[in-house]
C-alpha cells in the first residue's frame, strides 16, 4: 500500500512533484500491492535536497529513497544528493563514487542506526532527462500513435516552440497522452493500462523500490 501521507515511521520516497509521485504510486500498485511505503513530494530538486539530512536523521526512519530526475547531467545530480547525504548527523554507509544503473542502494548502518538510502536519478541513473524519458519506455512497442505524436512535435518550427530542446521527450509523451481515448495524466495512464509495465527499465525501477523498501 502506497501512503501519500507519510508517518514518522513509514518507509519514504521522496521526489520532485506530482507527477512523479503519482508515476511511482500507480507503477507500484500495478506491480505489488503488497509493498509499502510513503511518497512526499517537494515541487522541485531544490526542495527536495535540503530535506534529504532531516529524513535521515528522524528516529526511527527504516528508509529513505529519493528520486529526482537527472536534467543535464546524471552524475552532477547524483553528487548532488550524496552530498546532501553526508550532512546527516548519523553516520552512514560507505556511499558508492558513481550511480548503480540498476539503482543506488547505501545499506542500514546498524551502528548508527541510519537508514537504508536509495537513489533513483531519472530516467535511468545514467543518462540525461526526466521522469517523461522514463515514462518514454512504457509505451507499447506497437503503439502505432507514438512516431506520429514524435513526428508531430520535431516538425514543429524552432522558432515557434515554446519549450526548450531539453524539454522535446516531454512534449512528445504529453502530445501522445493527448490522443487517448480519455485524456489524463501518466500516472492514471498506468492505471488504465495505456501504459505498460512490463518494460525492461520499469523492471528495474521495481526492483530497486523492492530492495529498499521490502
Amino acid at each position: 500500500m502506497i501512503n501519500l501521507r507519510p508517518r514518522p515511521f513509514d518507509p519514504l520516497l521522496l521526489v520532485e512533484g506530482e507527477d512523479d509521485k503519482h508515476v511511482i504510486r500507480h507503477l507500484s500498485e500495478r506491480w505489488d500491492r503488497s509493498l509499502e511505503f510513503a511518497i512526499k513530494d517537494y515541487e522541485g530538486i531544490e526542495n527536495v535536497l535540503p530535506s534529504i539530512r532531516d529524513h535521515i536523521d528522524e528516529l526511527g526512519r527504516p528508509a529513505v529513497g529519493v528520486v529526482v530526475d537527472a536534467d543535464g547531467n546524471a552524475l552532477n545530480t547524483w553528487n548532488r544528493v550524496c552530498a546532501r547525504i553526508r550532512e546527516s548527523e548519523q553516520a552512514v554507509s560507505p556511499i558508492p563514487t558513481a550511480p548503480d544503473p540498476e539503482g543506488t542502494i547505501i545499506p542500514e548502518n546498524p551502528n548508527t542506526g541510519s537508514p537504508r538510502i536509495g537513489i533513483w536519478v531519472m530516467p535511468d541513473n545514467v543518462s540525461p532527462g526526466e521522469l517523461e524519458g522514463f515514462v518514454s519506455h512504457m509505451i507499447p512497442a506497437t503503439d502505432r500513435v507514438w512516431p506520429l505524436s514524435q513526428q508531430y512535435i520535431d516538425n514543429i518550427p524552432t522558432n515557434e516552440r515554446k519549450f526548450a530542446e531539453s524539454k522535446t521527450i516531454r512534449a512528445q509523451i504529453h502530445a501522445w497522452l493527448a490522443t487517448r481515448e480519455d485524456p489524463r495524466q501518466m500516472g492514471l495512464a498506468i492505471r488504465t493500462r495505456d501504459l505498460a509495465v512490463n518494460n525492461p527499465l520499469s523492471q528495474t525501477f521495481l526492483r530497486w523500490l523492492s530492495r529498499l523498501f521490502a
